[in-house]
């Protein structure tokens, strides 16, 4: 299954799960949702995984916690904020690099319409 192929199932799964729940719940629910969900669709997915980050040749054993990571492809990074910064995006960017990955989702659950929340970021794809 090809990064975009399952993006796409991130987001429909994100669309049904704004559309029932609605906004202004915690992150920890819509993370904890869309990985039960995206797990019972038949997907890996690894949930607040500890990526190392390599500093002149060291492993420091935390660099950040991935959301989820869906198929060792893809990133999830689940926000329920007013608005998103500028650097929730160049932090997502800097966990592909980190993580050696091509694909990120970046969703705030905290907007009215679901579309209007979801940023895709990309690392040489």
């Amino acid at each position: 299954m090809t990064e975009n192929e399952i993006a796409t199932i991130i987001v429909d799964t994100c669309f049904h799960i704004h559309t029932s729940l609605g906004a202004g719940l915690f992150e920890s629910v819509y993370e904890e949702i869309l990985y039960y969900e995206l797990t019972e669709k038949g997907l890996y997915v690894e949930k607040q995984k500890a990526v190392p980050v390599f500093w002149k040749g060291m492993k420091m054993d935390i660099g950040f916690r991935a959301d989820l990571i869906v198929e060792d492809k893809v990133i999830v990074e689940i926000k329920s904020v007013e608005n998103l910064a500028p650097v929730h995006k160049k932090q997502l960017l800097t966990y592909l690099k980190l993580a050696d990955l091509k694909l990120g989702i970046l969703i705030n659950f905290n907007e009215a319409l679901i579309r209007n929340g979801i940023t895709r970021i990309v690392n040489n794809l």
